[in-house]
């Protein structure tokens, strides 16, 4: 039966485009991300997907791993940049959109190469049969420092009878007995260089505490904007002051009641001042960093104060009801 006999073509045709959007707002089935913004920090099956598609069309390099590290976040921000997206580093609907649509993930292979622990690659147009790298990525690097230690131990063979039959030492104790007045008291200074060569280790030790130091789980973006609300808010408040201020960034995004991320909390309708009258663009000192990066490693001088405010010029009534915990310089920290 032709079931379009007896139709007109305004008919037809209204048939037809009622076919084609409802053939297009059908979902499709694909292997596509979940609903939530991917960030720095995150792990799991969203930041394996996303390091695969990232690498399928050469944003990302690394190890497919399913942590959103630097590198991670880096190639995020690069094709973000080349897309004309917000580059904010953060993986939103529509940056996976673009990503869904410019890429393929064939999540059996991948997930199949994590858990036979290949160290693989995952570009577009590459056969699997090459992406595919050995098992076992640590037992294949053992040889190669078994290979440089025989041929450092074939060299060392060879070249110790040349030198064991010279033994060129007694020459160089020589001009130590032209000099037996130094010998007993001054060689020992002389072999005192070590101890200048071990200060640098120290400082190298150092510099590697503050690099560790630097906290995971946050961006560039959290650590810059934190430190312009607090030399925002606490410009010309003691160290502890600032860190202070920090320290109740980071407390209200651990707390169920305010958001859970620190721009959001920071641009919260009428929470800083400093966001109020503009004082968050100000280009922030090297001591609201530190106070930032302070609080972020652990340090809350407030008591996990939640609120503070300046007792000469508030004039709230709310605020001065919360239950006080301390005043730090010039501003009383709340509950």
């Amino acid at each position: 039966m032709k079931w379009y006999k007896g139709k007109t073509i305004q008919q037809l045709l209204f048939y037809i485009t009622f076919v084609c959007l409802f053939t297009m707002a059908l979902p499709v089935d694909t292997d596509a991300f979940s609903d939530q913004v991917v960030q720095k920090g995150a792990t799991g099956e969203d930041v394996v997907e996303l390091q695969a598609r990232l690498q399928y069309n050469g944003y990302y390099e690394g190890d497919i791993d399913g942590v959103f590290g630097w590198g991670t976040y880096w190639s995020v921000r690069n094709f973000q940049e080349k897309f004309e997206l917000e580059v904010d580093g953060l993986v939103g609907q529509k940056m996976k959109g673009m990503l869904e649509k410019a890429t393929e993930f064939d999540k059996e292979f991948v997930h199949r190469m994590l858990r036979e622990g290949r160290e693989f690659t995952y570009y577009g147009g590459v056969d699997k049969n090459i992406q595919k790298g050995p098992k076992g990525g640590k037992d294949k690097e053992d040889p190669k420092p078994k290979k440089d230690t025989q041929e450092t131990k074939q060299p060392a063979k060879e070249k110790a009878p040349d030198q064991a039959a010279p033994e060129p030492p007694a020459e160089a104790e020589t001009p130590e007995e032209g000099t037996p007045k130094r010998y007993p008291g001054e060689d020992i200074p002389d072999e005192t260089p070590a101890p200048e060569e071990a200060v640098p280790q120290e400082d190298d030790g150092v510099s590697i505490q503050k690099a560790v130091n630097v906290p995971e789980g946050y961006s560039d973006n959290d650590i810059n904007i934190m430190a312009q609300a607090v030399h925002g808010e606490a410009r010309g408040e003691p160290h502890v002051g600032k860190v202070a201020v920090a320290a109740v960034i980071l407390n209200r995004v651990q707390s169920p009641t305010f958001p859970n991320t620190v721009t959001d909390v920071i641009f919260e309708p009428r929470a800083f001042t400093a966001v109020a009258d503009g004082q968050i663009w100000l280009t922030p000192n090297e001591d609201a960093k530190k106070a930032v990066l302070d609080a972020i490693n652990g340090q809350d001088p407030t008591g996990n104060a939640l609120y503070y405010f300046n007792p000469d010029t508030a004039t709230s009534a709310w605020i001065w009801g919360r239950p006080q915990i301390k005043q730090i310089g010039k501003h009383v920290f709340c509950e």
